[in-house]
């Protein structure tokens, strides 16, 4: 009988490690394939940046929540950051749909509007993709392409041993304001005549429906000459993505509790979940924040800024990652971000 492997049993990343392991690079023009943010191609003076994403019905988004207009700008949003997780800019987006016969053509449009509303807010060019029909549900797949100069560029390696991590923004708000949404969609389904209670929440229901792309971080670094030595976007949650950086870079790395930029609304709403609000802005997942390190002596450029939170520094090679509370104790990281194929957080 023929061995089955379940593809929960390998999760995401074991998924695509699995599936892309024979492939080997053929183009002298490809620098960077599967593994980081973005493929990274040799245009000459320049990289060419790529990245895709999709976003599936009942996988990322529901419908009973979601603006179809916030849907269309958040499709493009997610792509967005991965360009610009590697210090590139985004010039071109194309857009490919699978639709039922549930949504009308008006429905789409609407989609589409929220789409050429970021296009236009990041200046960026819709220039094609594709449309097919759906037996389940909606699917939106973008594909984002960009550019970064040669020596700018930010991988997920290039750290060294004591250089400090920094994350831009705040953490864990798109995810309480998931909490938020999900505990109304359970009120409706008991009492579809029950009025939603969205009370000072607004800025946590603004970043998990209509996110931000950190574009502004990118040029204002660039300003400073700062380049970042590795730099990922934090879509999976905090720890997840430092997960990352350690195994890419051979490196530990300690981060500390106090240190964490959490709002005050996502604050006070973790605990009103009874939820402490440091688990969630390590493991929420979906703020598109940048995590990047940068050599300590570039650190007197970034100190001033209100966008910028040194939360931790790299340690020595093959060291474990740490979580370091107030009373200095270490606890070893645990990512619990979403895995899109366990449906869990894991």
């Amino acid at each position: 009988m023929e061995e089955r492997t379940e593809i929960n049993d390998l999760g995401e990343f074991g998924l695509i490690d699995r599936l892309t392991s024979k492939f080997k690079i053929e183009q002298d023009s490809t620098i960077t394939g599967i593994g980081d943010d973005c493929a990274v191609i040799d245009c000459g003076e320049s990289y060419r940046l790529i990245t895709t994403d999709m976003l599936v019905e009942g996988v990322h988004f529901n419908m009973m929540y979601a603006p179809l207009k916030h849907l269309g700008y958040k499709a493009a949003i997610v792509n967005f950051s991965d360009i610009y997780a590697m210090y590139g800019d985004v010039q071109q987006i194309t857009v490919s749909i699978a639709v039922s016969s549930r949504f009308s053509v008006e429905a789409l449009e609407e989609i589409y509007e929220g789409i050429r509303l970021a296009c236009e807010l990041y200046k960026v060019d819709l220039v094609g993709g594709d449309t097919t029909s759906s037996l389940s549900g909606l699917v939106i797949s973008v594909t984002a392409i960009g550019e970064v100069q040669k020596n700018q560029i930010a991988h997920r390696h290039g750290a060294s041993e004591n250089e400090l991590l920094v994350v831009t923004g705040n953490l864990g708000a798109a995810y309480m304001g998931l909490q938020v949404l999900e505990r109304e969609k359970e009120v409706f389904k008991v009492n579809p005549n029950a009025q939603p209670e969205f009370t000072q929440v607004d800025y946590i229901l603004e970043r998990q429906l209509k996110p931000e792309a950190r574009k502004d971080i990118v040029h204002y670094l660039k300003s400073l000459g700062v380049v970042p030595t590795s730099m990922i976007d934090v879509s999976d949650g905090l720890a997840s993505e430092l997960k990352h950086l350690s195994k890419a870079n051979g490196l530990g790395l300690v981060i500390y509790d106090e240190k964490l930029p959490i709002d005050q609304e996502t604050f006070s709403t973790a605990r009103s979940f009874e939820l402490d609000p440091t688990m969630c802005a390590l493991n929420g997942g979906e703020d598109y924040e940048l995590l990047f390190s940068i050599r300590q002596d570039d650190f007197d450029k970034i100190k001033d800024s209100e966008h910028l939170t040194v939360i931790g520094h790299f340690t020595e090679k093959n060291a474990e990652c740490y979580l370091a509370d107030r009373a200095g104790k270490l606890t070893p990281l645990q990512a619990q971000g979403w895995d899109h194929f366990t449906g869990e957080e894991g």
